[in-house]
């Protein structure tokens, strides 16, 4: 059976806001946040999207998120689309993110060193989920709130790192996957906030 993932980024958080990085960490929805959600809202009730399950972080932002999207909705919070964890590097300005090198992914190993997470770690813990959830579902739809490393992690499991770095992954975007045979196909990208 054919089924669909929409695959969707928290609010804006007052971390976002300050330009700090956030990962394990945890900060509320600006006011920016909850009009974002409020749009994305929008954009979800015009597709008209029946026989759904609903899926978020453990993070608040995500499931604050998630309940502006479908309220008084039951839903289910997994760990494993967290966001990665940076940890010493948590709470503190961005501008301390390490830079990347041209077609580097992501920052590999480098958050190990201070008490984080490997890039191997949370793609793995990632994708591992994901395809859990669309595997076990006996729905047609799956509607998952999570962060912004989980859906540029999972997208280079569906795709080129090419195609990957091209994608905007801003606060409230919906990725939109078919799965299949165990398979993952990206169908698209939608901004509404």
């Amino acid at each position: 059976m054919k089924k669909t993932l929409y695959l969707i980024r928290h609010g804006q958080t007052l971390f976002n806001q300050k330009h700090q990085i956030q990962g394990a960490s945890d900060s509320p929805l600006t006011e920016l946040g909850k009009e974002q959600a409020i749009q994305a809202k929008a954009y979800l009730d015009s597709l008209n999207i029946t026989d759904y399950e609903l899926f978020c972080s453990t993070q608040e932002r995500a499931s604050d998120t998630l309940e502006i999207l479908f309220p008084n909705e039951p839903y289910t919070r997994l760990k494993g689309i967290k966001e990665w964890n940076f940890g010493l590097f948590e709470g503190e300005s961005e501008l301390l993110t390490p830079p990347h090198h041209y077609g580097v992914a992501s920052y590999e190993r480098f958050f190990e060193d201070y008490g984080g997470e490997t890039r191997e770690q949370v793609y793995q813990r990632t994708v591992q989920t994901l395809t859990e959830i669309m595997h076990q579902t006996h729905h047609a739809n799956v509607i998952t709130v999570s962060h912004g490393g989980i859906l540029f992690l999972f997208m280079m499991h569906v795709l080129p790192l090419e195609e990957v770095i091209k994608i905007k992954y801003t606060n409230c975007c919906v990725l939109k996957f078919e799965y299949e045979h165990e398979t993952f196909k990206f169908i698209g990208v939608s901004h509404p906030a």
